[in-house]
């Protein structure tokens, strides 16, 4: 998922690079294509926050809905959904929701992350989730989905769904629900655009 995510970003710069450096292109003409502007262009997807749509809507028709609604109406139309998805995931695994690290109930939590936008906040650290900071931003080098994953499912010590033995009979009983198992170790981001390593391998 990291690799998907991260990839997509490089290609997304790499194409408004593109169509930022084109020149004067009023003639309808760039890099000696002509390209047809014309008729009426729909938003088809979105993501300030990776993972959330795809943890959180409950079906294809939600998640596509979700990606083609503007952020200042996604929190009405799809906390109480989000709600009901974070509350029936647990509810799978014979548990309930339990207030996570932050100290956000299962409420307060989906209704901040209905409305996906990736805040920043110029005079704080830039971290998705450091131990203290939380959405003031986001580096190249930050987790997102395990600290997502750890947000949703890992209750107030951020590891309750990491696979425990809960009867003592040698063997798991929960789920790892708090990583997606791919470290983020070893990341080097560059001082020059892309500034992203070539995708590594699993």
């Amino acid at each position: 998922m990291k690799l998907y995510t991260i990839k997509n970003i490089a290609i997304t710069a790499v194409i408004i690079l593109g169509f930022t450096n084109c020149g004067n292109d009023d003639d309808g003409i760039m890099n000696g294509n002509e390209v047809d502007f014309t008729g009426i262009f729909v938003q088809q997807d979105q993501m300030g926050r990776p993972g959330i749509n795809t943890v959180l809507s409950g079906s294809s028709e939600i998640k596509n809905d979700f990606n083609v609604t503007i952020p200042s109406e996604q929190t009405t139309k799809f906390q109480p959904l989000f709600l009901d998805q974070a509350v029936a995931l647990h509810a799978a695994f014979g548990a309930e929701y339990e207030t996570n690290i932050l100290g956000l109930d299962a409420t307060t939590l989906t209704t901040i992350l209905a409305t996906d936008v990736l805040q920043v906040a110029p005079n704080e650290t830039t971290t998705y989730f450091d131990g203290t900071n939380i959405l003031t931003g986001r580096s190249l080098t930050d987790d997102v989905i395990d600290v997502s994953l750890i947000l949703l499912f890992g209750g107030e010590n951020g590891d309750r769904f990491n696979g425990q033995d809960t009867n003592g009979d040698g063997s798991p009983d929960l789920p790892v629900l708090v990583t997606d198992g791919v470290s983020n170790a070893g990341e080097t981001p560059s001082n020059s655009f892309p500034y992203l390593e070539a995708p590594h391998g699993v």
